[in-house]
């Protein structure tokens, strides 16, 4: 028996600003972007990783959700606390100045980690953190 992971979530609160970062900054494939439900249904994936995607998903894609929890995660959202991802990449520092030189929001310069990576850290257009690392050389 084989578990591969396929898609996971990211809460976004304007689709188009998600799209020209992960698309166009981060150099993602669009893979969906369809009318759903009363929603829009978009995947983005890497072009090295065709069997993975990254939803982007409204804050709350619950339509029974109250107006006091859709309220309460935009809020949460908006402080970048609701989710995180960790890229890897062949390169941090090369990453990190492509990033930064398209008006990425930054959090952490690129260092190396005592747990063996190096790292940096931006925020995406809705306040997700998002964590690029490499492994350090030995």
């Amino acid at each position: 028996m084989t578990i591969k992971l396929a898609q996971c979530f990211i809460a976004v609160d304007d689709h188009d600003k998600a799209l020209a970062f992960y698309r166009d900054i981060l150099g993602m494939e669009v893979r969906n972007d369809v009318a759903f439900e009363g929603m829009r249904w978009v995947t983005v994936g890497s072009p090295a990783q065709p069997d993975v995607e990254i939803v982007l998903e409204p804050p709350l894609a619950n339509p029974n959700a109250s107006p006091a929890d859709k309220q309460a995660m935009a809020e949460l959202l908006a402080k970048g606390m609701l989710r995180g991802v960790i890229f890897s990449t062949d390169d941090c520092d090369a990453t990190f100045e492509r990033i930064r030189a398209a008006g990425g929001e930054v959090l952490q310069e690129p260092i190396d980690q005592p747990y063996g990576v190096r790292d940096c850290a931006f925020r995406d257009p809705a306040g997700n953190m998002l964590r690029f690392n490499q492994p350090r050389k030995r």
